[in-house]
């Protein structure tokens, strides 16, 4: 069975999913150069810290090497920030394949610690890039779904994200939902659509005293 067909990345031989260590930004912001590459939208290093969340922004890690990344944060639902524009201004490119704990970035247990506004319970999927050569082999959606599990473990709600022109069937395979009505900034280009998905929260069990 494939990791499409599982929704969980193949750990082992070498693969596996950890939290982003502060060694690893300088190969994260390659990654998102070469995804980007031709276009407006590459933000860079320091730009990209802002925007990862503990613990559910991570890289995906294959044979030493670092070959895909997620970075979120918590933002209100139907809003989106505007990009370039730092930890309270950018939005999620939505890039799919193509395009973990952030360094630096301080506490992020609340929304208030990325310095925007209260989230209600949304995480905002900023970015997800997978490296050109591992892409259309199921990581993309295998890291979608590790996402929604982790965001259902710590509470979240429901997750957003804006599509870009010629993603938005990517993002359709694996649950999400177009909002058309919602505005962008028009730097997101034509044919972006606004998107988000609802997360299935784990009960609570309570404790049995025996």
């Amino acid at each position: 069975m494939s990791d499409t067909e599982t929704g969980r990345v193949p750990e082992g031989a070498g693969e596996h999913v950890r939290p982003i260590t502060e060694s690893d930004w300088p190969r994260i912001a390659r990654l998102e150069a070469e995804a980007y590459a031709g276009t407006a939208l590459t933000e860079g290093e320091t730009a990209l810290r802002a925007h990862a969340a503990h613990p559910t922004s991570f890289v995906l890690e294959t044979d030493g090497r670092i070959t895909g990344y997620v970075l979120t944060l918590p933002y209100p639902r139907f809003r989106c920030p505007e990009l370039g524009a730092g930890a309270h201004g950018r939005g999620v490119r939505g890039a799919g394949e193509s395009a973990g704990y952030a360094g630096g970035t301080g506490d992020l247990g609340a929304a208030g610690g990325l310095g925007v506004p209260e989230a209600g319970g949304n995480l905002h999927l900023h970015d997800l890039v997978v490296s050109a050569p591992l892409r259309r082999r199921g990581r993309g959606s295998a890291l979608v779904a590790h996402l929604t599990r982790a965001a259902g473990d710590l509470g979240h709600t429901t997750i957003s994200l804006v599509a870009l022109a010629g993603r938005e069937r990517f993002w359709r395979a694996n649950g999400y939902q177009p909002h058309p009505g919602t505005p962008l900034p028009a730097g997101y280009g034509p044919g972006a659509v606004y998107m988000s998905v609802r997360v299935a929260v784990p009960e609570k069990k309570e404790a049995v005293r025996a």
